[in-house]
């Protein structure tokens, strides 16, 4: 039968759904097994039946079956709707898993054509922080059609390579925003707008000297703490923040330097401080947060290991990933970048460049077309 899911399946999508009785259990036990066939017009029905009676022969060492009814319908190649139903939710569980090994092994069996392993795409940004870019996958029309036209399931897990931690800076942060002055203050993160807006609330909410933010997110975060930004630069890169933000107006009439608060990650590079500094600005940086490792469990390393598209929104979770991954015996995955600056940290670790995919322009729409190049990518490896 057509199972009555929140999300049912397309008309030209194909679903097959065996339901039978175990005979090892107590009572009429009526259990509903989901396998998801990709099958086109050339599927023979001659070669349907024999997919199905490969099927029964899969299954009939464990259990005695009562074929109740079967659904066969496609005008072209259909993604399974099993999957359809998996990809839809944040996270995957093992049963949904088992669901996708089933289907390979009953498509290997059934018609013998060469199967592959799903695409497993891995979220890297620390826990709670893949929303966006979950959504946007979910959401992207040519995901979809990859998926539709290669027949291949991909799976989607939130795999976090780093934690925050205290800097070594943080307790000088609230003093500082209290006792000081100066003309800008230079947020680089959404997790450096968290860490300054916290030290500002606790400080009372002093008035703060012009805000600049590298990019949209880290301004979203300011504002929705209270925080007006002034300056955002055309990319959102430190490189490109240093050649647009403006000298002070005030510093040039009172013919003194402009002067900047960086609240940073111990981790950071010194491009925007010492790019600054260059232009004659002077730079009072604090590292305020630290990005550590984060650890996995043997459920998060089988995961890991399966991954085939990693996506990455900075140099430590890529730092992370490789120190994780060490000892892997597969494939290095194909590494999508939210931008230029965790690109570069990929080829620094000898990532080569055909399997690097970033946005010109940073941004999590951008990064989700990243995810699709490198899906297409894989797809045409595979053919």
């Amino acid at each position: 039968r057509i199972c009555n899911n929140a999300r049912r399946p397309k008309p030209h999508h194909t679903s097959l759904h065996i339901i039978y009785s175990s005979t090892k259990s107590r009572g009429n036990t009526n259990i509903i097994v989901r396998f998801g066939l990709i099958t086109s017009p050339l599927l023979m029905r001659s070669h349907r039946l024999q997919l199905l009676t490969s099927i029964m022969a899969l299954f009939g060492k464990k259990f005695s079956y009562a074929l109740i009814a079967v659904a066969l319908f496609a005008d072209k190649h259909a993604a399974s709707f099993t999957h359809r139903q998996c990809i839809s939710h944040s996270s995957f569980s093992k049963s949904c898993q088992r669901h996708s090994q089933a289907m390979s092994e009953v498509e290997m069996a059934g018609d013998g054509s060469q199967t592959y392993s799903p695409f497993v795409v891995a979220l890297t940004r620390e826990e709670g922080k893949n929303d966006k870019l979950h959504k946007a996958l979910l959401s992207s029309e040519r995901i979809d059609q990859i998926r539709d036209t290669s027949g291949l399931q991909i799976l989607i897990h939130e795999i976090p390579c780093i934690e925050h931690a205290n800097g070594p800076d943080i307790e000088k942060l609230s003093p500082t925003i209290s006792s000081s002055q100066f003309d800008y203050v230079t947020i680089t993160s959404p997790e450096a707008a968290k860490v300054m807006a916290s030290a500002w609330i606790e400080a009372g909410r002093p008035k703060l000297g012009s805000v600049a933010a590298v990019g949209k997110a880290t301004q979203e975060a300011l504002t929705e703490f209270g925080i007006d930004v002034a300056f955002v630069p055309s990319k959102a890169t430190a490189a490109t923040l240093v050649k647009e933000l403006p000298l002070s107006d005030a510093a040039v009439d009172e013919g003194r330097a402009t002067t900047v608060f960086y609240p940073a990650s111990a981790k950071a590079q010194d491009t925007l401080q010492n790019g600054l500094e260059e232009r004659g600005f002077t730079v009072l940086r604090l590292n305020t947060y630290d990005t550590i490792p984060a650890s996995w469990s043997a459920d998060t390393i089988s995961l890991a290991r399966s991954t085939t598209v990693a996506c990455f929104a900075s140099p430590s979770a890529i730092k992370a990933w490789l120190k994780n991954t060490a000892e892997f015996d597969t494939p290095q995955a194909l590494a999508s970048c939210i931008g230029e600056t965790s690109a570069s940290a990929c080829r620094k670790n000898e990532w080569e460049e055909q399997n690097i995919f970033y946005p010109e322009k940073p941004g999590v729409d951008g990064w989700a077309v990243a995810v699709a190049d490198a899906l297409e990518t894989l797809v045409r490896k595979q053919c």
